[in-house]
């Protein structure tokens, strides 16, 4: 399986080098006002993609802060609930429960 996806990428790999040395030409993409930019075509799709994955990392931005504060508040909180006795003389009774209202407010994507 290891060997399988090694040659999984390598063919990747070859496709886009493939493409990059057929895409030599160079393209002009124009923006508002007359101003215009001219680079080879693989520059263009190189800059179209990295501005793909700045825009992606930028909107999931949020929610992974949210994720973030309520992984750090986590800890705090079962900090502050009183120790359990010793596990010789608990019993299930004694044990603390938790309810909803404990755990952090966190949307389920998905499901």
């Amino acid at each position: 399986m290891k060997y399988l996806l090694w040659l999984l990428k390598a063919a990747i790999f070859f496709t886009l080098f493939a493409f990059a040395l057929n895409n030599q030409h160079d393209a002009t993409v124009y923006f508002f006002f007359g101003t215009y930019w001219r680079a080879p075509l693989v520059l263009v799709v190189l800059a179209a993609f990295a501005g793909g994955l700045v825009v992606g990392a930028l909107g999931m931005l949020p929610g992974w802060w949210k994720h973030r504060t309520a992984a750090a508040q986590l800890p705090v909180a079962s900090e502050a609930q009183p120790s359990a006795p010793s596990v010789a003389t608990s019993t299930p009774a004694s044990a603390p429960s938790i309810s909803a209202t404990d755990l952090p407010a966190v949307r389920q994507h998905g499901l």
